[in-house]
């Protein structure tokens, strides 16, 4: 399991972060300033941080450069939007960097391709009785393989990452299939209910009324 530190002032910000990034199967460690996560790094290693700019005692800034000395990688994560400031920190080192506001989604997308980048994506993911294993993409339902297509097994990813979130049809079109979303369209629902019938999932991954779906999970 990614163990992530989240370093941000703003407590109701943390818990989002926290709650969205534990549903999704990351560990996670919260700061509320720089100093204390300071501290805490001395202590303990994690596979990522997450980092506000403006901090108290020591700001973001600073204290990137001292986790970078640790090999572990830092995205910004901060309301401070200018491209300066932006080019300022991707300049110093940070991974990425995210504006708030932000949309909880595209964050877990984001904190997904940095730990690939870095090796430290999470090889397994799981719901129920439904294991991946996203190195060799296979799909298992108890002991038994499932065969997904492509597009069904980008789905159940999507989903796996993001448990308890409800999910809107154009952003998960956009996600899976790279593309603008056609009102109209059923592509999404017809995957989907293909989906839930290979994995027994008809009555976990729920459609959520005039927005899209949700797979619900309670462990």
């Amino acid at each position: 399991m990614n163990k992530i530190l989240i370093v941000e002032d703003e407590k109701p910000i943390s818990d989002l972060i926290r709650m969205s990034l534990t549903d999704a199967g990351y560990s996670c460690v919260c700061a509320g300033d720089g100093e204390a996560a300071a501290d805490l790094l001395e202590k303990e290693s994690y596979d990522l941080v997450l980092l506000d700019i403006m901090l108290p005692k020591v700001d973001g800034y600073e204290l990137l450069a001292y986790i970078k000395t640790l090999g572990t990688p830092v995205m910004f994560l901060t309301a401070k939007g200018d491209v300066k400031d932006k080019v300022k920190g991707l300049k110093m080192g940070a991974e990425d960097y995210i504006t708030k506001p932000f949309e909880i989604m595209e964050l877990l997308a984001r904190v997904e391709t940095v730990l690939r980048r870095y090796n430290k994506a999470q090889q397994y993911l799981s719901a129920y009785d439904i294991t991946v294993d996203t190195l060799s993409r296979i799909v298992k339902k108890g002991e038994t393989v499932v065969k997904l297509t492509a597009k069904e097994y980008d789905l159940l990813l999507l989903f796996l990452q993001n448990k308890n979130i409800a999910l809107f049809r154009d952003r998960i079109y956009e996600t899976v299939w790279g593309d603008t979303y056609m009102r109209d369209s059923r592509t999404v629902d017809l995957h989907i209910q293909r989906m839930r019938k290979k994995l027994g999932l008809e009555d976990k991954l729920v459609t959520v009324y005039k927005i899209g779906y949700r797979l619900e999970v309670r462990e």
